[in-house]
């Protein structure tokens, strides 16, 4: 296959050679293809030069094929209409038929809201369809996009590489979780009954700093750092301890451990805004903007006030 790359043919020299075949007129395939006379000429000799034959022969006013011509002819023009068709036509996508694995980071503030329903929707409208979940967070999700480890993530982010997309979903608020049982915080706390509270917090960087201490200029009273909010809900119930996060990871956590309860917040804490972020080099990729829509659609959804 490299001898072929390697040979010095300039392959557009065969669609000129297939549109004057058909013509039998080099006046008319300079028509057809917006070019002189003399190019048309130019491009047969270089392709006769490099066959080494005469393709065509003066037949009255026009041209004929040579023999070694019309062998030239019957290999390549089905091959060269099969090139421009495959340049040309739409890829063809059927979700009830594809069998597409789409590689999908998720921050893990998102798994819960959105997984289930995305599952729940290739199952009825793409069956054959796979999803890999991939961890990301706002300092991985850039490695993760530029490596192709992942098409398309949900997450917050700050700087990203070039030949990424991104589009904002929702900015979410945050909100204070706690179990009334243990904890005597209140629907609407004031900032001294917060702190006032031992804490448990989601870091990603191992230590006793979150989002709080980050945004809001707060110093609060950590008992416990952990690094993802799947295990806050155990955590926080049947504890004092207090649970800053985002309201849609709180409605979750509810949803299964409904003796617990939020508290709005007493400073304003808004962080950076969920995105849908994609690889730009699969961004016309069918498959990829058939689970992009489905997760901005759930997401959206998700994330409506209730």
């Amino acid at each position: 296959m490299n001898e072929i790359y390697a040979r010095d043919l300039d392959l557009n020299l065969l669609r000129v050679f297939v549109v004057v075949a058909e013509s039998g007129s080099v006046t008319s395939a300079a028509a057809r293809l917006y070019l002189t006379q003399p190019a048309i000429s130019a491009a047969l000799k270089r392709l006769a030069d490099a066959v080494g034959a005469p393709l065509f022969a003066r037949q009255g006013r026009g041209l004929a094929l040579t023999a070694r011509g019309e062998r030239l002819h019957a290999e390549v023009k089905p091959h060269l209409s099969a090139l421009v068709a495959a340049a040309l036509s739409p890829p063809s996508f059927d979700p009830m038929t594809s069998e597409r694995t789409v590689r999908l980071g998720l921050s893990d503030a998102n798994e819960a809201s959105l997984l289930p329903p995305l599952l729940r929707v290739l199952a009825d409208e793409a069956p054959r369809m796979r999803v890999v979940v991939i961890p990301v967070q706002f300092r991985t999700v850039g490695d993760a996009l530029g490596s192709g480890r992942v098409d398309l993530a949900v997450t917050v982010a700050d700087e990203l590489p070039a030949g990424t997309h991104r589009e904002p979903l929702f900015h979410g608020g945050f909100c204070a979780l706690f179990d009334p049982r243990h904890a005597r915080l209140g629907p609407r706390p004031s900032l001294a009954k917060y702190l006032a509270h031992d804490h448990v917090i989601v870091s990603y960087n191992g230590d006793l700093r979150g989002v709080v201490e980050d945004l809001a200029a707060v110093t609060r009273r950590v008992r416990c750092s952990v690094s993802t909010f799947h295990v806050l809900g155990a955590i926080v119930e049947g504890s004092a301890l207090v649970a800053t996060i985002p309201e849609l990871v709180a409605r979750e956590i509810r949803s299964t451990r409904p003796a617990l309860r939020t508290a709005k917040l007493p400073f304003e804490l808004r962080g950076a805004p969920m995105e849908l972020i994609t690889r730009s080099a699969v961004a016309d990729d069918p498959a990829i903007r058939f689970v992009r829509d489905q997760v901005v659609r759930i997401t959206r959804r998700a994330a409506r006030p209730r």
